[in-house]
């Protein structure tokens, strides 16, 4: 498996991957939104023998300052379970810190993104439409970002 930067040929591969990933194009119409609006920060492929099986992004937010939202993370589920989405997630936070993010944020399943040093408590002080035990964040850096609100793109509320 090969971890890198999105190219503009994996486009079509990336929408199909998630489409068939969230039974939808919401995720793809998202990702194709913010892709055009500037908005993506880092946007991450797993190749698996020339194949796309995997993609991470973060996206910019409006607020908290030097924060972004990792949103959406898709497998194929042939590929499911066996460390792709783990190896996009890791990855995508390496490349966050070392761009000297101060917090990443996420919403999904406590218990997955907890292996990953999200929790809901560093979101808490956070205000949020998604706030909740399903908003988790992670700070980057040992001065977290200043509890604000967390504005997403306006492309999130078109999902």
């Amino acid at each position: 498996m090969n971890i890198r930067n999105e190219q503009a040929g994996d486009y079509v591969a990336i929408r199909r991957l998630l489409t068939e990933a969230f039974g939808g194009d919401g995720e793809a119409k998202l990702v194709d939104s913010l892709r055009a609006d500037g908005d993506i920060a880092i946007a991450l492929v797993a190749d698996i023998e020339g194949e796309v099986a995997g993609y991470a992004a973060l996206s910019v937010l409006k607020s908290p300052p030097r924060s972004l939202a990792l949103a959406p993370v898709a497998v194929a589920p042939a590929q499911q379970r066996q460390g792709v989405g783990s190896a996009l997630i890791e990855e995508t936070l390496r490349r966050a810190r070392a761009a000297e993010g101060g917090m990443v944020f996420v919403v999904g399943d406590p218990e997955y993104y907890a292996r990953f040093g999200f929790s809901a408590d560093a979101a808490r002080s956070f205000d949020s439409l998604y706030a909740g035990e399903h908003f988790m964040a992670i700070a980057l850096t040992e001065t977290p970002a200043p509890a604000a609100p967390v504005l997403y793109s306006r492309r999130f509320a078109e999902l």
